[in-house]
């Protein structure tokens, strides 16, 4: 994985630090510490770090918008 993953993970999962429970937050502050040293995570520490963005991201509900964009028929075109 990529320096850019690291930083997008770890962005995402700034939102979500007084949700997390007292061993996630460990693991994520040490996640920042070793971002902030320009460490590239090993496998198992990138895979720790997928596995929590995966339990905070929800995805966005793109239904939702779907009657902003429909394209009425009324036009006669």
């Amino acid at each position: 994985m990529a320096f850019r993953d690291q930083q997008k993970f770890l962005d995402y999962l700034k939102k979500f630090e007084s949700r997390m429970e007292r061993k996630e937050l460990e693991d994520y502050k040490m996640f920042v510490k070793r971002q902030k040293d320009d460490e590239d995570f090993d496998t198992i520490s990138m895979k720790r770090l997928k596995e929590l963005y995966d339990k905070y991201y929800t995805s966005v509900d793109k239904s939702k918008f779907d009657n902003l964009f429909k394209k009425s028929n009324e036009s006669g075109n």
